[in-house]
C-alpha cells in the first residue's frame, strides 16, 4: 500500500520547546525538519521543497536570514520572531490548518475525485455512527441521481443524448429514471431556464 506524501515541508528552526509541540500539533501530515539555527539548516539544505520556515528571531535587533542565497523564496512562507511571538503566530493560524478545513481545501482542489473523496467520507463517516448498513446502493443511488439529471439538463431532456453522454444503453437510461424517480417533465424546465 502506498504511502502518502506530506502535505507540507516544512523547516523549523527553534530551540524553543513549546514552538515544536505547536507546530507537531498543527501540522500532523506535515514532513518537518527541526534544526537549532539558520546557520545550521543551510549547511543541510534538503534536497526536496520548503513550503513553510519557521525561524525563531533570538535577538529582536539581531540580523535576519537572507534565505533568497538558498531557496525559492517565492514558493516559501516564512514566520520569523521571538519564541513568544512564534507561539501567538501559530495559534492565530492554527483553525486554518484543522482536519475540517484541510478536507474542505482538499475538496477545492478541483479534482471531481478529491471533492467526491471528502464527500463521501463525510457521508460514510455520518452513517457509520448511525449504525447504517448497505452503504454501497445507498451511494450509488446518490451519486446516480444527480448525475443522471445533469446528462438530461445538458442534453435539454433528450434521452438518446443523454444515454450516450453517461455510455448507457437509452433502455438502461430509462429504467434509472423510473427507478430514481426523476421527474423528466422539470429536467426540461431547467434545461430550459438555463440556456
Amino acid at each position: 500500500m502506498p504511502t502518502s506524501s506530506p502535505t507540507y515541508h516544512i523547516v523549523l528552526l527553534t530551540t524553543d520547546p513549546t514552538v515544536k509541540a505547536q507546530v507537531r500539533q498543527i501540522f500532523t501530515d506535515a514532513a518537518i525538519s527541526i534544526f537549532r539555527d539558520a546557520a545550521t539548516f543551510q549547511q543541510e539544505l534538503p534536497s526536496h521543497r520548503v513550503d513553510i520556515i519557521i525561524e525563531e528571531l533570538p535577538h529582536p535587533q539581531g540580523p535576519v536570514t537572507t534565505w533568497s542565497d538558498h531557496l525559492d523564496v517565492t514558493h516559501t512562507l516564512f514566520i520569523q520572531g521571538s519564541p513568544a511571538v512564534l507561539r501567538q503566530t501559530l495559534s492565530m493560524i492554527q483553525p486554518m490548518f484543522a482536519p475540517s478545513n484541510l478536507h474542505l481545501n482538499k475538496a477545492r482542489e478541483g479534482s471531481l475525485e478529491n471533492y467526491l473523496e471528502v464527500k463521501m467520507g463525510e457521508f460514510v463517516k455520518g452513517m457509520r455512527n448511525g449504525s447504517a448498513r448497505n452503504l454501497h446502493p445507498i451511494l450509488i443511488s446518490a451519486v446516480e441521481r444527480p448525475l443522471i439529471t445533469s446528462a438530461l439538463q445538458e442534453t435539454r431532456g433528450n434521452q438518446i443524448q443523454a444515454a450516450e453522454l453517461l455510455g448507457l444503453n437509452r433502455n438502461t437510461l430509462r429504467k434509472k429514471i423510473v427507478n430514481l424517480h426523476i421527474p423528466l417533465k422539470q429536467t426540461k424546465l431547467r434545461a430550459n431556464r438555463s440556456v
